[in-house]
């Protein structure tokens, strides 16, 4: 008989490097929340992939970059957090964006937080550039750090997607599967429903929104047919906000709210009655409730 295998993927990176979109490719269901807007991902989403014999459990951490306020500040200590607690690191970057400042920092920084795990590079979007253009971005990198091995991926299209989790699963430990095969993540489902809505807000709001929103799943009722009840508040930091988030006579929340369900009902597989209301709370920054809401330490971000 086969070993089983199991452990900790972590996937860290730049804002915006293709981290939610490998996660969701790699489980094969959207638990991720995927935005062009950079710092999208607050939490540290698990995601489950089965290969073979291996259970891989994916840590997708916020994007790494300079700090300036406590949510920020938070969520970087919470990306290291995920890349000092796996078994296994994979660092991402953009092919067509090479080794930018950012990239540079990463680099600085990880040896201090991945001491003694393997560490992969994974360059996506390689559809994006020529060959001679990756090969050389391959070598700067292997000569900044030690890698351990090399994918050139496209996250989006899949290209390279099945070779890198194939090299994941056998270099798991050896060990018995961390959770039953048919969970395909460790997130609270009404965490899940929030983070569906908040993407449709910053999806339908592009440059309008302001980063200091976000959403509670405040109560979910399983009816007798089988539907659910799903209750939402929108935290906002100011009245502005709330007129940009309701839109004229109310077309953009209605919008929003159309779009979350549609979503929540398909990944749920049943009927979803959906309620979003919005509310402004001038400090929800600043409470510690909101941030274990969302899946972050409140005093990461001292």
């Amino acid at each position: 008989m086969t070993d089983t295998r199991a452990g900790f993927v972590a996937l860290i990176g730049e804002p915006n490097a293709g981290k939610s979109t490998l996660l969701n490719r790699m489980v094969g269901a959207k638990i991720s929340i995927v935005t062009h807007k950079v710092q999208t991902t607050r939490a540290r989403i698990r995601g489950v992939a089965m290969e073979g014999a291996a259970q891989i459990v994916f840590v997708d951490t916020p994007g790494l970059f300079r700090p300036r306020r406590r949510l920020d500040r938070a969520m970087v200590k919470a990306a290291w957090g995920g890349a000092g607690d796996a078994d296994i690191v994979v660092l991402m970057i953009e092919a067509h964006r090479g080794l930018t400042e950012g990239v540079q920092a990463i680099l600085e920084n990880l040896g201090e937080h991945t001491a003694g795990r393997k560490v992969v590079l994974a360059i996506n979007k390689i559809d994006r550039v020529e060959a001679p253009v990756l090969l050389a971005l391959t070598q700067k990198m292997n000569d900044a750090f030690p890698f351990a091995e090399t994918f050139m991926i496209s996250a989006e299209k899949g290209f390279g997607v099945e070779d890198l989790r194939k090299w994941l699963a056998g270099e798991l430990p050896v060990g018995p599967w961390l959770y039953p095969e048919d969970q395909i993540a460790d997130l609270p489902m009404r965490m899940i429903a929030a983070e569906m809505t908040r993407e449709k807000l910053t999806l339908r709001l592009h440059q309008e929104l302001p980063y200091e929103l976000t959403v509670e799943t405040e109560s979910w009722e399983e009816k007798k047919d089988g539907s659910a009840r799903i209750e939402q508040l929108i935290y906002v930091q100011r009245d502005g906000h709330k007129g940009i988030i309701l839109g004229k006579k109310g077309e953009t929340i209605k919008a929003v709210s159309q779009a979350a369900r549609a979503e929540l009902e398909a990944f749920l597989g049943r009927k979803v009655h959906l309620f979003l209301q919005v509310k402004v709370r001038p400090g929800w920054l600043d409470e510690a409730a909101r941030y274990s809401e969302i899946g972050l330490d409140f005093k990461d971000g001292d």
